[in-house]
């Protein structure tokens, strides 16, 4: 029973000797290491970071198509001007999707989607160019209310088709400027022989054969495009006509293996407006699907900057420019 007087005492120093021994792991241990307030810091970065991506266009620049004949690969509804452009002979309205959001949010991408290809694989292409032309007019002529800056840009047989239905259009919905690339004067169009054409032999010099040669349905599919299109392109007749008032500016590519010229000087004929022609390096085609084009030149024209000067204008391009005095000249 002597023992137990020991544990007697024991019950004092219970409460003096935990007193100390148990502060050091309960409270000075824990407050340090739950002092990561560092941790604000990374914070404060976070909503900085975020800022940019917000900022950015891309998540409010979803693709839509309006009606049947355009996409608008990059909508910009606030934006200044509406870019209608016209595809190539047998290519889409998507070949225009990196130039639209190259120009945007100043610039919004109208893009026309022919028939008898891709989404509208099932609607008759129009019998001839003169229909063509006249059913495009009709369907643009709503997006053009007076008042709205527009232009037009198309490329081969879209430049063509640009330029008549400017033509075909009312003289108040009419665009401020017209932009052909890769393709000859309406006199000389006519006397090309592009009926005789070969579909294959086109898709080659325009550079696509690579983008779909490894899917032979692409490239069936390409092939039925061109050759609708050319078919039409063989029914085009020149008619003599006041030219148009619209500013005009013929592009040409210096590689363009199709263009028996890369002076387009005949262009300038059928403007009373503003021209210029401009050699810039590339194809046949200057934007494509994986090329946004001449997106610096656009941009100077369409800002309202004048391009006399093409190397201060455009990076990239090179070449004489011609003025044509009217007493009608837009500021271009």
């Amino acid at each position: 029973m002597t023992p137990t007087t020991p544990t007697t005492p024991m019950t004092p120093t219970t409460p003096t000797t935990p007193g100390p021994a148990a502060r050091p792991p309960l409270v000075a241990r824990p407050r340090p290491a739950a002092a990561p307030l560092p941790t604000t810091p990374a914070v404060r970065r976070a909503p900085a970071a975020t800022t940019t991506p917000v900022a950015a266009p891309l998540p409010a620049a979803r693709p839509r198509i309006e009606g049947d004949w355009f996409l608008l690969p990059a909508p910009r509804p606030a934006a200044a001007v509406r870019l209608f452009c016209f595809p190539h002979a047998g290519g889409d309205a998507t070949a225009f999707t990196p130039l639209a959001r190259a120009l945007a949010p100043a610039t919004e991408v109208w893009a026309l989607r022919p028939p008898a290809r891709g989404g509208r694989s099932r609607d008759p292409m129009p019998a001839d160019f003169a229909a063509l032309t006249a059913e495009v007019a009709r369907e643009i002529a709503p997006h053009l209310a007076p008042g709205r800056r527009a232009a037009f840009y198309g490329q081969s047989f879209g430049a063509l088709l640009a330029y008549e239905v400017a033509r075909a259009l009312p003289a108040d919905r009419r665009p401020e400027l017209v932009v052909v690339a890769g393709a000859p004067g309406p006199a000389e169009w006519t006397e090309r022989e592009s009926k005789d054409l070969d579909a294959a032999e086109l898709l080659r010099l325009t550079g696509l054969e690579e983008l779909v040669s490894a899917d032979p349905e692409l490239v069936e599919l390409a092939l039925g495009g061109i050759r609708t299109d050319l078919a039409v392109s063989a029914t085009y007749r020149h008619h003599p006509h006041p030219p148009l008032a619209s500013a005009l500016y013929a592009l040409a590519g210096a590689e363009d293996p199709m263009l028996a010229t890369t002076d387009l000087s005949g262009w300038a004929a059928h403007t009373r407006g503003a021209f210029d022609q401009l050699v810039l390096p590339g194809g046949h085609l200057l934007a494509t699907v994986d090329r946004p084009g001449p997106v610096d030149l656009l941009n100077s024209l369409l800002s309202g900057r004048a391009a006399a000067d093409p190397a201060s204008s455009t990076a990239t391009a090179t070449a004489s420019a011609t003025a044509t005095a009217t007493e009608e000249q837009p500021s271009w």
